[in-house]
């Protein structure tokens, strides 16, 4: 149950941190750990896409990398043939919205069920991954922009200063708008969940039937929800072209939707914070494990993901936030014999 912003510690504490990151972390990191927490911060941004449809709306999308590849193909694309990044960043988040409000409008408008709907959308995912991978003739290009195919598109346009494409950002400018980008995010999805629509969603995911009987137009918030995430999903995959400065057909792989889900069950379904500290923790993991060069990381980010899924079903930030709650009730009765509070959702 979803508690008011004003008395949430979690969500006051989220945005200082995040606040405090934007401000003070380019002061004391050198340039490699910026540009290394700079994908973490773009991750997070992609993961939130997942994190609020499935875990505040019900609905489990296996394709959540299409629209991430969407967002950085129209990023890449636009910013090549126009020269700056301001414009090409609102089409990578627009473009994959638009277009997941069509797919959404013929799955939920169609009545496709949770299992056909994931199948939908990792379909969807694949063909994109194919056709692009197809695209390796000369022929194939958009203005100045050749999508290259397999080898995918070098040289993306790093972000500018809006109005100034010569203006470009350095990688702690760069750092500092896209932790922003997040902080800004987080807000926003909180006071949306937050708010009637917000606990509308909620009330779908519990209960489509009843919600449907209370007079809800059910299929139209799953719509927007979906539409929303597949919009901050392209955006996260515009923010991923212009960090890299390239772009090619793995950005449309299943890995990288798989890493969507894994990342949203491990900091738990149902919380925006805790997918967020999961990126942080599995990326940084997996660039220990590939430096190790001992076993494939991906087998052991596996491995461990199995060990999450049967021995911390609900994910670590709902346990870890359930176990000081359950402390908290028996130090207040060690205490004065009645209950404590229960800490909120993040």
């Amino acid at each position: 149950m979803e508690t008011s912003l004003r008395t949430d510690p979690g969500f006051w504490f989220m945005t200082a941190l995040g606040l405090v990151l934007l401000f003070l972390g380019p002061l004391f990191w050198d340039l490699f750990q910026i540009m290394q927490i700079t994908q973490y911060v773009v991750l997070s941004v992609y993961v939130l896409s997942l994190a609020y449809i499935w875990g505040f709306g019900g609905i489990l999308s296996f394709g959540q990398a299409a629209f991430f590849g969407l967002g950085a193909y129209t990023f890449s694309v636009a910013a090549i043939n126009m020269g700056e990044t301001t414009f090409p960043f609102v089409l990578a988040f627009a473009i994959p919205a638009i277009f997941g409000a069509a797919l959404g409008y013929f799955m939920f408008y169609g009545k496709l069920s949770d299992v056909y709907m994931g199948v939908v959308t990792m379909v969807v995912t694949l063909i994109f991954w194919k056709l692009i991978n197809h695209t390796a003739g000369p022929e194939y290009a958009i203005g100045d922009a050749r999508l290259g195919g397999f080898n995918g598109i070098p040289s993306v346009p790093v972000l500018n200063v809006p109005g100034d494409a010569q203006a470009w950002l350095d990688p702690g400018q760069m750092f500092q708008v896209f932790m922003a980008i997040l902080t800004l995010l987080y807000v926003l999805l909180r006071i949306l969940i937050a708010s009637d629509f917000g606990r509308i969603s909620m009330g779908i995911r519990e209960n489509e039937t009843r919600a449907a009987l209370l007079g809800y137009d059910v299929r139209r918030h799953k719509v927007i929800m979906f539409a929303l995430g597949a919009g901050i999903a392209g955006m996260a995959g515009g923010m991923w072209a212009t960090y890299q400065t390239f772009i090619d057909p793995n950005v449309f792989s299943l890995e990288m939707s798989a890493k969507a889900l894994i990342w949203t069950m491990a900091g738990g379904v149902g919380t925006l914070a805790g997918p967020i500290f999961a990126v942080v923790l599995l990326q940084y993991l997996s660039l220990k494990l590939g430096e190790m060069h001992i076993l494939n990381n991906n087998f052991i980010l596996g491995g461990i993901m199995i060990v999450l899924v049967l021995l911390v079903p609900k994910g670590g930030l709902p346990t870890l936030r359930d176990g000081i709650a359950a402390l908290r009730v028996r130090g207040s009765v060690r205490r004065s014999g009645t209950p404590g509070k229960v800490a909120p959702d993040v």
